[in-house]
């Protein structure tokens, strides 16, 4: 799995729009606590796939739920799917 931050992307500020078009050039998943990508997923929007868990999640439970969605799922089994944690 290879992990991306933000501030690596050089994407802190962008709009949410911003990181989901960037994700999906990169062809990368969005992992999130922002209720927006909910919306912006129930709207219809392409994406390259967003995994959602509500805050306050552990840390150790968000990892957990991640290492499982990577051992279950192929890379492109995630486009336009929103899962949650």
């Amino acid at each position: 799995m290879d992990v991306l931050t933000v501030v690596e992307a050089g994407k802190l500020g962008a709009s949410d729009e911003g990181h989901l078009e960037f994700a999906r050039r990169e062809g990368r998943v969005i992992f999130t606590q922002d209720d927006d990508f909910l919306r912006i997923h129930a709207s219809g929007k392409e994406h390259a796939g967003i995994v959602y868990t509500p805050q306050p999640t552990a840390i150790g439970e968000a990892i957990h739920g991640l290492m499982l969605i990577v051992e279950l799922l192929e890379p492109g089994e995630m486009e336009g799917h929103l899962e949650f944690l």
